[in-house]
């Protein structure tokens, strides 16, 4: 893990990082962008640019996520950094679960189900062994459910990029 991912990690905790963190998402996002999805999150955890379909306006909405590998799925969680409302993507999904993952420069087709019971419990700690402060933000979120979705490749698994570790 980076230097920065470490830093990262250790203060995710604080809501100074959270506030601070939802202003350099629109620069993330940018970057991704501007990269192809070869640097998103600046690095310092395993991401994912998610590309739904907004459920009002019917234009794609891009977002940066982080993830986990779940076999030959992405795992993502609606945590929207412990705010009390879900995320507009998590809703997106909700309204129209195929989407479009974008992972270091690969463009995959997606569909999302969202994890319940059992399944929900063991992605949850797969998630927390990642990034621990989403226990934190359950509580900043009033014991709102944070959504999980798992996201499975849509087309050949062939397509499916293997996953690249952050850079130092």
């Amino acid at each position: 893990m980076s230097a920065l991912g470490t830093l990262a990690r250790r203060f995710s905790h604080r809501r100074w990082f959270a506030r601070t963190i939802r202003f350099v998402v629109p620069v993330d996002r940018l970057i991704g962008r501007l990269t192809r999805g070869r640097v998103v999150a600046l690095g310092i955890a395993p991401s994912l640019i998610i590309t739904t379909t907004g459920r009002r306006s019917g234009q794609p909405r891009s977002n940066p996520l982080l993830y986990v590998r779940d076999g030959d799925a992405y795992v993502v969680i609606g945590s929207n950094w412990g705010q009390t409302q879900h995320p507009a993507w998590s809703l997106n999904l909700l309204a129209e679960p195929t989407a479009t993952v974008t992972l270091d420069g690969h463009r995959l087709p997606v569909r999302a189900t969202l994890a319940q019971g059992a399944q929900r419990e063991r992605l949850w700690q797969v998630l927390l062994a990642e990034w621990p402060a989403y226990r934190t933000y359950v509580e900043r979120a009033g014991g709102r459910d944070l959504r999980i979705f798992r996201l499975v490749p849509d087309g050949p698994a062939a397509a499916v990029p293997e996953p690249r570790e952050p850079r130092p």
